[in-house]
């Protein structure tokens, strides 16, 4: 009996949509399998602020991504993130964990993907708006990201899904993925639902890029540990595992950091899933101008460690530690001109006030006595004397203190002051299943390859542990998405 598809993808959002345009390059017959009905769908990446952390050298790379006017050139330093600086990142915030050949197609494939990308017809600006300031009459880019998706997550998906239509794939909507076709020997296919319907699909090979665990509750418990089920989920509603659950149960060899997960700050009375009207403004990463302040009325982490492109991913799970999984961020009126866009949406939980006694009086849950003890304590320990510079890691800390605070610190004490009140909000957890990097073919128990069964996007393990770099998930998925794609409708070719 002739089979209809060569290449199934479980999935729609960037990686998935990436999978499926690879593998139709080369020919093949490709369907997508969607859990979500048609508004609700793109996975993750839906949500996704945008940016794009990729390997580039000088203005030049950027150029082959981006439509930069020479005005935009000549009034920006645009900076680096070269080959070295890339690795230098992902292996200094993984504490050296990453797998070194994952990592290695990571980095040195990143930039042919974003041009590829772009051929695809996504589109890509400058990222101004939450990536740089103003130096010397020169726009200066920080977190080494200069360059995010024109619309955001939510752009990205919408030209690759155009692409995807464009280019004849097949997109089936509200039909979950349940299990896989195996015969012990190899993958053929999987079982699904259809609008609740039972449905056997056949194929000569399956991409899974459905995403990891983070929206099933019970798993997060199970897998991050007590508390887990508590955090909010900043993306999708679909993501609950069903890819992971599907590989290992034909002997899929589970690989990377389960445990663990890009966890951020996120407003306390957000909705339990993601809300696309909202997208991501619900998250609040200025903390690094500004105190962290728990129930206690304590600090409890240095908020001035790095850019919040380096600590945002782990200081989630920090918030989701203390009493009651709540932190609120205070910042006073020398800061508020330079906090990113989403301390200003509608949708946000915040307290204002003239004094810093008031201001204590209005922390919902949080010890007044103790909050403006860690206020006094803190001003007196600012070394004012080293000057205030949002743009680099300027040294500006404290002494005396613990925790410390190491860059962009300020006293409390220019009125009105705000505070904004943060809980945990997972994006998406880290373990996954083992794949060549080569071809996206997932391995077994034994290390040996599955034949007819690739991954990509957040179903890989091994590239992230105990943190992440912002800007690097979008890429992964994108590059590990293509070689997949690739590997699977190679194979199936081979097949016919």
């Amino acid at each position: 009996m002739a089979v209809p598809y060569d290449v199934i993808v479980v999935g729609k959002g960037n990686a998935a949509l990436c999978a499926a345009l690879s593998a139709q390059e080369q020919g093949a017959q490709v369907l997508m399998l969607e859990a979500a009905p048609e508004e609700e769908s793109g996975g993750n990446s839906r949500f996704a602020g945008g940016v794009m952390r990729f390997a580039y050298d000088s203005v030049e790379d950027l150029r082959k991504i981006a439509d930069l006017s020479d005005e935009e050139i000549a009034g920006s330093d645009f900076g680096t993130n070269t080959r070295e600086e890339f690795f230098d990142d992902m292996f200094r915030l993984t504490q050296f964990r990453t797998d070194p050949d994952l990592c290695e197609t990571l980095v040195d494939s990143s930039l042919a993907t974003m041009i590829w990308l772009r051929s695809k017809g996504a589109r890509f600006v400058p990222n101004f708006g939450r990536q740089s300031g103003m130096v010397g009459g020169k726009r200066k880019f920080f977190g080494r990201m200069p360059i995010e998706a024109n619309g955001g997550g939510p752009g990205l998906v919408e030209s690759l899904t155009h692409a995807a239509v464009k280019h004849g794939i097949e997109i089936r909507y509200e039909t979950r993925a349940v299990e896989l076709l195996y015969d012990g020997e190899k993958v053929s296919g999987v079982k699904a639902k259809q609008r609740g319907k039972p449905v056997e699909l056949r194929a000569k090979s399956v991409v899974l890029a459905c995403g990891g665990f983070e929206a099933n509750p019970e798993w997060r418990a199970r897998y991050l540990g007590p508390g887990w089920e508590l955090a909010k989920v900043r993306g999708t509603r679909f993501n609950v595992g069903d890819g992971l659950r599907m590989a290992l149960d034909i002997g899929a060899a589970p690989y990377g950091n389960w445990s663990g997960c890009h966890a951020t700050g996120w407003d306390r009375y957000a909705p339990e899933f993601g809300d696309l009207a909202v997208g991501d403004q619900f998250e609040k990463h200025s903390y690094i101008f500004g105190l962290l302040i728990n129930a206690d009325g304590r600090r409890f982490v240095d908020e001035g460690a790095d850019f919040h492109s380096f600590t945002y991913a782990k200081y989630g799970a920090e918030v989701l530690k203390q009493t009651g999984q709540f932190a609120w961020q205070v910042f006073d009126h020398k800061v508020k001109h330079i906090l990113r866009p989403e301390y200003r949406v509608k949708q946000v939980t915040k307290a204002t006030a003239d004094t810093l006694e008031a201001l204590a009086q209005k922390l919902e849950g949080v010890n007044a006595e103790g909050f403006l003890r860690t206020v006094r304590e803190f001003n007196a320990a600012v070394r004012t004397e080293v000057p205030f510079d949002h743009t680099i890691k300027d040294g500006r800390g404290t002494q005396g203190i613990t925790p410390p605070k190491t860059n962009w610190a300020n006293p409390l004490d220019t009125p009105p002051f705000e505070a904004y009140v943060t809980t945990c909000g997972i994006t998406f957890t880290f373990g996954g299943v083992r794949i060549d990097r080569d071809s996206g073919q997932v391995l077994d128990l034994n290390l040996n390859l599955i034949p007819g069964l690739y991954a990509a996007g957040e179903m890989v393990g091994g590239l992230f542990y105990f943190n992440y770099a912002s800007g690097t998930g979008l890429v992964s998925g994108a590059v590990f998405g293509r070689i997949a794609g690739r590997g699977a409708a190679t194979a199936a070719a081979g097949k016919r």
